[in-house]
């Protein structure tokens, strides 16, 4: 077996070295706490949840629910250890903050084949390996892997909400481009009255409060949709709602949101200009009353945030391992997930690829069937020009090829026809080797 550096013990690292010790590998992990720590992290142990100790949905019904369904399938650290530590939350999977990331460390730690070496890692590690140092990967470990892929790691200040088409009222949406060239994007045309309504729920709108390690400064090239409406009424009527060119039953509407297709498959849809930092429920409130949206299904809402992540499309394989350098990987969200629970399954399909190559077997592909295999093929084969951290949703599953009477119907249909087809490739796997 081969000795595999996993860098970074979050989430996505520490699920990453569990599964290659599991399968026989020496792993060194490296991490640089306690010597140093980010200005997010607190504690020195491994898996430290620094934002909410909710793991989100624990339903089928839901993606995220469906997806630790397929890690707890898979024999994942990190489901394994919040399962053991969880505190009452409802439907959801929350945990003792603290007895968690103790948990997982001790785990971790009492692995025979596992060195842990703490301390602030500055250049990328001999292949194998596998990266997982987070969104807020900074100095000489930030510069070399800016470095290795050709151009500074992305950062947004700002990101827009993505909705289903399927969810969109096409009583009142169109498709066309600008001045009749063709009919790339979907538009919501407004009124006067409308577009006023909109106007003044917008600007009174509550907004996210920022982390305390987050830049609150805007840039002109990202601004949050409300902060670009507070500089006059008219100021979105003549920015991103601009109606120029665009035309309905021969007339120009007032103001018109335009909707551009998100994913190669045209399932998804971003609303152009609208990156935002107000709150979820608040977006699904004011976004309701744009012509169209008033029953859409946000499987992303917008977010403000400092963050730094890779041009993952193009650049890294649905396993998480560069093109040009198979036993090189990342993991973790800094490949373009985002949430705790995406962040694990990287990981965990990272290693669960590098051990498969490592023996000289092709990687089990789980295809957009499954949510793990979705999400990688996702941050590998995003096709629009703003590619930001996704959660994992229905949407970027592949359909259910038939209809049903509801969502949550269709919801439990994909999440059995994809916990079937995670235990048919599990068998394709390699054994795993207990320590």
């Amino acid at each position: 077996m081969a000795n595999i550096t996993v860098v970074g013990a979050g989430l996505a690292g520490a699920e990453a070295a569990w599964q290659l010790c599991r399968r026989g590998h020496a792993v060194t992990l490296r991490e640089m706490k306690p010597e140093k720590r980010s200005s997010a992290h607190q504690r020195n142990s491994f898996a430290e949840l620094v934002c909410s100790n909710s793991l989100r949905s624990d339903r089928l019904e839901n993606a995220v629910g469906l997806l630790k369904e397929e890690l707890r399938t898979l024999d994942s650290l990190i489901l394994s250890c919040a399962d053991e530590t969880r505190v009452p939350a409802g439907g959801a999977l929350a945990v003792d903050r603290e007895g968690f990331t103790e948990l997982v460390t001790r785990r971790l730690l009492a692995l025979p084949n596992l060195t842990y070496i703490p301390g602030e890692v500055t250049d990328i590690p001999a292949a194998p390996c596998i990266i997982a140092t987070g969104p807020l990967t900074a100095g000489p470990l930030y510069e070399r892997i800016s470095s290795l892929v050709g151009q500074p790691l992305h950062f947004y200040d700002a990101a827009a909400p993505i909705v289903t088409r399927e969810s969109l009222d096409f009583t009142k949406v169109f498709a066309a481009s600008r001045y009749g060239r063709g009919e790339d994007y979907l538009n919501c045309p407004m009124t006067k009255e409308e577009y006023f309504a909109f106007y003044h729920a917008l600007i009174e709108a509550e907004t996210a409060e920022l982390h305390a390690f987050e830049t609150p400064r805007v840039f002109e090239g990202c601004m949050p949709v409300e902060v670009m409406a507070k500089r006059g009424e008219m100021t979105l009527a003549y920015g991103p709602l601009k109606p120029v060119g665009l035309e309905v039953e021969g007339r120009m509407p007032f103001a018109v949101v335009q909707l551009r297709q998100d994913d190669a498959d045209g399932r998804l849809y971003n609303l152009v200009g609208f990156q935002t930092n107000l709150k979820f429920a608040e977006q699904k409130r004011v976004f309701g009353l744009i012509p169209g949206l008033e029953h859409a299904e946000f499987v992303r809402f917008g977010v403000m945030h400092r963050n730094s992540f890779l041009p993952s499309p193009g650049l890294l394989g649905w396993d998480y391992a560069l093109k040009s350098n198979p036993l090189v990987c990342f993991a973790g969200q800094m490949t373009g997930v985002e949430g705790y629970v995406e962040s694990a399954a990287s990981g965990l399909l990272a290693a669960l690829a590098l051990h498969e190559k490592l023996l000289d077997k092709p990687p089990v592909d789980f295809t957009d069937q499954t949510a793990i295999g979705a999400l990688g093929h996702y941050v590998s084969e995003y096709v629009g020009k703003d590619f930001q951290p996704m959660n994992v949703t229905f949407g970027i599953m592949a359909p259910a090829g038939q209809r049903f009477r509801g969502k949550q119907q269709k919801n439990l249909f994909l999440s059995e026809r994809a916990l079937a087809t995670v235990r048919e490739k599990k068998a394709l796997l390699s054994p795993a080797v207990e320590s």
